[in-house]
């Protein structure tokens, strides 16, 4: 109650100079509690308070830090405020809930921190950390597992640095699975240093393989950041040899691996598990597996270890099971399971709408090349793995207009459409193929876009195609043709580093072609994704050194691409291609900035990028700095409007075209409400190619998005057609409005743009996918790219035997919100194709009044007809149709009484395998007394199923896939049509006389 009569301060602060120990202390503790009240007062003698806590002599020392700590802290001085609140030891308590203490814990932790991720060396840090701070810090994670806040100590440690903290606090915690998953996602979405998050990651998995039941699926996931390709395959090897269950769990591992898209980490997986599989088959019959990894070269294989009595050795029926087994998750590994999966689904549950291509072919000038090119691409994306090739069977005589690059380009869009036809790639390719070197055989233009198409095809599953590749890249000296091989081999062996590829790729670079280095510059970066290579020093070399700016735009991709990923450890080569004179090696420096840190959402990268896109001089770096951010960024895809929304109002129209591009990389099948906010304005922009790049970024945003979920859905829909269908539209706007149609309605409608695994991984392929395809601004070929992005939005089940049982899955949403839009009406379409006449208003006038009367009549006569139909039915007829209703209420004036719509269901059951939205995913559930239960629940994807009835017969989903044989001959009759227009040959030499 004393206190609360205190008036001043004056009186306590005088004590401060008493010479009685007793009176200071008296004094101080006042002080300390009544600080928040008169601390501009006490605030005057804070000098004489801080000489008490330097006068080692006085016992209260601590207390007079405290209260100087506190007074500053009232003064905004927090540097000083921690400096003192360090001083006052135990007496500053990080248990009291109060703002002093919290301002300063957060000030300490920030503090702690960025000194830790400052220094390199343990000795370093000695001499920069202040002991009393490090006390602090410990003494608020012990705090916080002491009181069970077991997630913000795990934050806390991973953000301080403290390894060992984060083991305490996960062993401590009664959900163990669950807080080492936690650990995995902070490790990937707030640790932006790439060498520290291997750390964290090092650490879990050490504390997952003390579990008694690891979560194998998480640790697989964890050693594939890190590399450790031997760790997985023992994994998947010690599971292949125990039960049934332990088999499935390898199989889901393998399935959950081969999403990522790392073909260079499972081809490692597959080598080393055959390794072990040779190791365990020559082991005598009866030792333990444990053995299996004593070295090979150990055990002396003679008959008579072989055999025990001298008789013929018995076949192991285990042994047998597991050799299945290890063919099966083979076959996993090399992706052609899940790719002949995937096959399956994307024909049998086509939905593509021929419709609309007709539209968009009839809507054409004859002469107008580059849109002509766009439909024959549109129709490839949107067939794009189905196999489906109706239209170009259909218009043959059409798609042999294209001639040079266009038939380049029509050729290469058959991979796309057969992309994953990994057996029957080259049988589908060969009629358009160079024949085994004859001279004369097709076109160069058809041969070079075959090979390209052989690359889609076998998009990072290149093992059975690269030697092919490879003796064609070798054997032509047609530069159309040496481009088309650079690109095919570089996707058919992407992030392999095949020493051989690379010299093959390298010899072509450096004829100096404009047309083949270029893409042979392309293809190196390919091969070398993600590695880092030092060879990037002689590629930029080289681009120094060449005078194509062609070639140069390769290798500046190319050398981007080699540092996929490697996020600080690209800084050194960033620097320097972002400060090169050429601003052709600048742009390329922007596409290093946003694949060395692609969906980090990296501050550095973020301001670095920006600076460029506001100070450069040049347009094309700006637009690409623009455009980069939405590879940083498609983490967080609800930033990126925020980011790039005043970018997108900029006075440069190559910036407002990289603002559009960019949200619709990094917000690619979200149908994310502020991105299609902002895109909107931009597809009605002055400027054609700004509406080319918000026309495709917004069907890039809408992919596999209805109306029922977004009107702005359908208005799109009508703005593309509207666009295709103006003959005054600028061609590039077109171009823009023919490719979007194929992007909203991409792979049968079944496909959308996936950048991230359902782990949380950057799929590669898809990333490097959508790099290259912004590439299309220069060279339209490139444009296919956007085909290695396309993941399909399905559910798939599949037993032991990896065959698809028939079962079915719950879906609690309505089912129109996740609906395949409404295909195209036959009338619509026609009626739109054809031009308005010219018409004399008078006539206009008379033939309206003679419709009017015509009208009128005939709506008298159905309406009489309808009352006829219902009376003699006896209300047992069926009710009239929307048309007879509309009509007889032109007539009464009253509608007919009609029965209520039924109302639409709130679930849906769907049918093994099963199409499934990314938004839809969180409705998805098993049936409840279902046959199967999931190995590991994911609501899309590849999931292995337990069945819980394995006596019984099962009863499988009957396969549905396309005739090879049909498609072999469709592609001969294509090749026949498109081999009419051949190359007119060029005039002969002359010399001119005036």
């Amino acid at each position: 109650m004393a206190a609360a009569t205190v008036s001043s301060a004056s009186g306590l602060l005088a004590m401060l100079q008493e010479p009685a120990a007793e009176l200071k202390l008296h004094a101080l503790s006042n002080l300390n509690s009544l600080v928040h009240v008169f601390w501009p007062e006490i605030s005057t003698s804070v000098p004489a308070i801080e000489s008490l806590y330097e006068d080692e002599e006085f016992d209260q020392r601590h207390l007079a830090a405290l209260v100087v700590s506190k007074v500053f802290y009232y003064l905004s001085e927090l540097n000083d405020s921690l400096s003192y609140a360090l001083g006052a030891g135990p007496l500053f308590d990080v248990s009291e809930d109060s703002d002093y203490t919290n301002t300063l814990l957060a000030r300490a932790l920030d503090e702690y921190a960025s000194i830790r991720s400052k220094t390199s060396k343990a000795t370093e840090e000695e001499e920069m950390m202040d002991p009393r701070l490090e006390v602090i810090v410990e003494r608020m994670l012990d705090k916080c597992i002491l009181d069970g806040k077991y997630q913000q100590a795990m934050g806390m440690a991973v953000e301080c640095r403290r390894l060992d903290k984060l083991e305490d606090a996960i062993s401590r915690c009664d959900n163990l699975h669950g807080a080492l998953s936690y650990c995995i996602n902070l490790s990937h979405q707030y640790v932006s240093h790439r060498e520290y998050r291997c750390e964290i990651l090092r650490c879990l998995v050490k504390i997952y393989k003390t579990l008694s039941n690891p979560d194998y699926l998480s640790i697989c996931q964890c050693l594939m950041f890190l590399g450790e390709s031997e760790t997985v395959a023992d994994i998947l090897h010690k599971l292949l040899s125990g039960s049934e269950d332990d088999a499935l769990l390898a199989y889901q591992i393998a399935f959950d691996l081969v999403e990522n898209e790392n073909q260079a980490f499972l081809l490692n997986v597959r080598n080393h598990l055959d390794t072990l599989s040779m190791r365990t088959s020559a082991l005598p019959s009866g030792q333990t597996d444990n053995a299996a990894t004593e070295p090979a070269g150990d055990i002396q294989m003679g008959d008579d270890v072989a055999t025990s009595n001298g008789s013929a050795q018995v076949v192991d029926p285990n042994e047998v099971a597991v050799t299945d087994k290890l063919s099966k998750i083979k076959g996993i590994l090399s992706g052609e399971t899940s790719i002949q999966l995937t096959l399956q689904f994307l024909y049998s549950h086509n939905r593509s709408d021929l419709l609309i291509l007709k539209t968009i072919k009839q809507a054409l000038e004859m002469r107008n090349s580059v849109c002509h090119s766009a439909t024959i691409c549109s129709n490839a994306i949107m067939h794009a793995g189905t196999t489906v090739d109706t239209f170009l069977r259909e218009n043959l005589e059409w798609l042999s207009r294209a001639t040079n690059w266009a038939k380049f380009s029509a050729t290469a869009g058959l991979g796309v459409i057969h992309r994953g036809h990994l057996q029957q790639g080259r049988a589908l390719m060969a009629p358009y193929l160079p024949q085994g070197g004859a001279v004369g055989g097709g076109s160069p233009y058809s041969e070079g876009g075959a090979l390209y198409a052989l690359g889609l095809i076998h998009a990072n599953h290149g093992e059975g195609i690269k030697q092919f590749l490879r003796e064609s890249l070798r054997t032509t000296s047609s530069e159309v043709v040496q481009h088309g091989a650079c690109l095919g081999l570089g996707l058919a062996s992407l992030g392999t580093a095949d020493e051989e590829i690379f010299e093959d790729i390298k010899n072509i670079l450096y004829t100096d072609s404009a047309v083949a280095s270029e893409a042979a510059g392309i293809g190196l970066g390919l091969l070398m994704v993600g590695t880092a290579t030092e060879k990037a020093g002689e590629m930029l070399a080289y681009a120094h050194d060449t005078q194509h700016e062609k070639i140069i735009r390769g290798l500046a991709l190319g050398i981007a691409l080699t540092v996929y990923g490697r996020e600080e450890e690209a800084d050194t080569l960033i620097e320097q291609m972002t400060r090169d004179q050429d601003p052709i090696l600048r742009y390329g420096g922007m596409y290093a900035i946003a694949l060395a840190y692609r969906g980090t959402a990296n501050n550095k990268a973020i301001h670095q990028l920006l600076h460029f896109a506001v100070s450069d001089v040049n347009d094309d770096v700006r637009r690409t700095a623009v455009l980069a951010l939405g590879f940083v960024l498609y983490n967080e895809p609800e930033q990126t409007p925020r980011i790039v929304s005043l970018l997108s109002e900029s006075y440069n129209p190559h910036v407002r075209y990289g603002a559009a591009l960019a949200v619709g990389i990094s917000c690619a099948g979200t149908g994310l409400s502020d991105a299609i906010s902002l895109l909107e304005p931009l597809t009605s922009d002055v400027v054609d190619f700004v509406r080319q790049g918000a026309l495709i970024a917004m069907a890039m945003v809408m992919i596999q998005t209805n109306e029922s979920y977004d009107p702005r859905v359908g208005t799109f829909r009508r703005q593309l057609e509207k666009i295709i269908l103006d003959k005054h539209e600028d061609t590039m706007s077109k171009m823009g409005a023919i490719l979007a149609s194929g992007i909203i309605d991409a792979g049968g409608r079944n496909v959308t743009i996936k950048l991230k695994s359902k782990s949380k991984h950057d799929k590669l392929t898809a990333v490097v996918g959508l790099a290259v395809f912004s590439q299309f601004w220069y060279w339209y070929p490139l444009t296919y790219f956007i085909s290695l992005a396309f993941s399909p939005t399905a559910i798939i089940g599949v037993n032991s035997d990896l065959r698809m049982p028939k079962l079915e899955f719950l879906s609690n949403a309505k089912p129109s919100l996740f609906d395949y839009p409404k295909p195209t009406s036959q009338q619509t379409a026609t009626a739109a194709v054809q031009l308005p006449t010219a018409i004399l208003s008078t006539y206009a006038k008379a033939k309206s009044r003679a419709a009017k009367k015509d009208a009128e009549s005939k709506a008298q006569e159905k309406a009489e007809a309808v009352q006829e139909k219902a009376e003699t039915a006896e209300g047992k007829a069926e009710a009239p149709t929307s048309e007879d209703a509309s009509t007889s209420m032109q007539v009464d004036g009253a509608a007919p009484e009609k029965k209520a719509p039924e109302p639409e269901p709130t679930f849906q059951v769907l049918a093994n395998p099963a199409r499934v939205l990314p938004a839809q995913e969180k409705f998805i559930k098993f049936l409840e007394g279902s046959r199967y239960e999931p190995v590991k629940m994911a609501p899309s994807g590849f999931i292995l199923l337990r069945d819980l009835k394995p006596t019984e017969a099962e009863e499988l989903v009957l396969a549905d896939t396309p005739s090879t044989a049909a498609a072999a001959t469709n592609a001969t009759s294509q090749q026949s049509a498109m081999a009419v227009d051949e190359e007119p040959q060029p005039p002969e030499p002359f010399e001119y006389t005036s």
